[in-house]
Order: C-alpha cells, then structure tokens, then sequence
C-alpha cells in the first residue's frame, strides 16, 4: 500500500485527522495491523497526540474486534380464528348492547340567536332592462379608466386648490394639451345618456322629506332619498312608510 492510501485509511478513523495520519505515519505505523497492534501508550508518546485521543484510537479497533450478537426475536404465531365465529360474536354483542335513547335537542345559545337576527338582508333591485344593463356595466368601465381632474398648476403653488377649473392663457401648457400635462374635462369621458343620473344600483333618485312623498315614487325603478333636513322622528316615520310600500331607502342610518 502506498502513503496516500494508507493515511486514507487512518483519516476513516474517529478523531484523525489528515496532519495526526501524516504524523503516525511518520512515527512508524505504515499499515492499520502496526496500528491495531499498538497499545495506548504506545500512540500517547507521539507528540501531537493527547491520551484521549490515543484512548479513542484504540478504543475503534477494540469495536471492531467485537462479534455483532443480532437477537432473534422469536414472535409467537396466533393461530387466526375462524372468521364465521368472529361475526357470530359481533351479533350477539349487538343484541345485548341497549338502545341509546335519541339525544334531546340543545338549546341554542343567545349568540346563535342574535346572529340569525343580524342576518344580512338583500337589498332591494330595481327592474332593468338587458340594454339598460349593458348601459351600466359600459358606465363602469368609463368610469374606472376616467383620470382625476386637476387643476392647473396645483402641484406649484400650495394656495392653488385641487378642485377643478378650465385651463385658460396663452402660454398655458394644459390648454394647449401637452403630453407631459394633466388631462382635461372632456366629452370623450362621459357614460351613456341613458344611464345619466342613476346611482350605481340603477335605481333613479328622488329627494324625500315627507310621508307624502314616496307615494309619487315608482318602487320598481324609483328609490328614495331622505333629505339632510329631515329630522330624526320623521325620518323614523319615512323609513316605515318606505317598508310598506317596498320602496328602497338609499341612505338609512347605520348603512
């Protein structure tokens, strides 16, 4: 065996490294029989190497000389029972077991209670035709791409509000509709004329602020709007009033 091969072998070995193999090796033991054969005190008197190192060198050889004992487990075989005799055991079982008695039906708690009260409750549609909606499903998309308007030179000076205005002047870089300006109010931006003035659901507004008032309302295309000055007994009144003649409420309380 060459010294390459043989410092190989000793790297194998717990605790030696490739420097302890070179060393060993220096010292003598060209082969793993030197090394076997070698006793502790022996290993310990190489400078480099510690008795404890010396200790698990020879303590490796010494596992490995032992003969592995496998214990044989000796697994009692049952002999397997007939299964007609298994289901006959099961039916008898099953005749003498008592009938459980029906469980009584729990009460529901209180949280259950006020959950099924607090149910949501559609609200109510108005009756639309397939081109009216279309109309309000186009009205959407306008709507998503319209930018918002701003006026110009908002962005200058802070006394200048956000709030719309037509840009006017000569040198006015909005007017002349350069690229690196804002967009300008426009006709191209504006949804269908038959879906002008609805609110989102399609229901057609009308201003509320009596009792009297929401019999004029049509409840299949028509929804109502309480007026701000409306107080809060009236207003109490209008909302069931609205109840009875199935006429939706744009702005309830609480909603």
């Amino acid at each position: 065996m060459t010294k390459a091969d043989v410092i190989k072998e000793f790297t194998k070995i717990k605790g030696i490294t490739k420097p302890k193999a070179e060393l060993l090796y220096g010292k003598g033991f060209n082969s793993l029989d030197k090394l076997k054969k070698a006793t502790t005190k022996d290993i310990a008197k190489i400078d480099g190497i510690t008795d404890n190192q010396a200790k698990s060198i020879a303590s490796h050889f010494k596992e490995e000389s032992k003969p592995k004992v496998e214990k044989a487990k000796t697994a009692k075989k049952t002999p397997e029972k007939p299964k007609a005799k298994k289901e006959e055991k099961t039916k008898l079982k099953k005749k003498a077991e008592p009938k459980a008695k029906p469980e009584k039906k729990e009460e529901k708690d209180e949280d259950e209670t006020k959950e099924e009260k607090d149910e949501y409750i559609v609200k109510r549609k108005p009756k639309l035709t397939k081109e009216q909606k279309e109309r309000l499903q186009l009205r959407k998309k306008i709507k998503r791409r319209t930018p918002e308007f701003l006026r110009e030179e908002w962005f200058r000076y802070k006394r200048i509000p956000k709030n719309w205005r037509r840009p006017d002047g000569i040198t006015s870089k909005m007017r002349i509709n350069l690229k690196y300006r804002p967009s300008k109010v426009r006709v191209g931006f504006r949804g269908p004329k038959e879906t002008r003035g609805l609110h989102p659901s399609g229901f057609e507004e009308v201003l509320v602020n009596n009792i009297s008032d929401l019999e004029a309302i049509n409840p299949k295309t028509q929804a109502a709007r309480i007026g701000s000055s409306v107080g809060t007994k009236k207003r109490t009144d209008i909302e069931k009033k609205a109840e009875e003649l199935e006429v939706r409420i744009l702005n309830l309380w609480g909603i």
